[in-house]
């Protein structure tokens, strides 16, 4: 389980630094895509294919917005494989879409990672944390 909150500056490069406690899980590779919240989202290549390119495979080609939905996750999409100490670099391009700058949050979520422009991050959590009651209830009343 991919967990916590983690804060980094990219380098000059545009490189992230994975965190250490995951290093090992993304040693042999990962797949970095823009993430739906204006973040980007960091996936394992099989964790890419069970919870991304699965999906998006049994959609109707022929449905504009299942066309619009395999375009925003595969236009962006890159795969890498972290050097030595744990970079990866990100590209130019992706960081512009969701709008990262340099100070970052890299943020565990369940079966991936997520980065964050740091600012945002604190905005959205912002917003979530005064929601998230609300939330709870609806979502505990779909399993009653």
């Amino acid at each position: 389980m991919l967990s916590g909150e983690y804060e980094h500056t990219l380098d000059e490069k545009n490189r992230l630094t994975l965190p250490a406690r995951f290093r090992s899980r993304f040693a042999d590779g990962l797949v970095i895509t823009r993430g739906i919240d204006d973040c980007l989202s960091v996936f394992t290549p099989d964790e890419f294919s069970q919870s991304i390119e699965s999906r998006l495979a049994k959609l109707d080609p022929l449905s504009r917005e299942s066309r619009d939905m395999r375009r925003f996750y595969f236009s962006g999409t890159v795969e890498a494989v972290p050097d030595k100490q744990g970079r990866v670099m990100v590209p130019q391009a992706l960081m512009q879409k969701v709008g990262i700058e340099r100070e970052v949050l890299v943020v565990g979520v369940l079966d991936h990672l997520e980065v964050w422009d740091r600012a945002a991050w604190r905005e959205y959590m912002k917003q979530v944390e005064e929601n998230v009651e609300d939330a709870a209830e609806r979502l505990a009343a779909q399993h009653d």
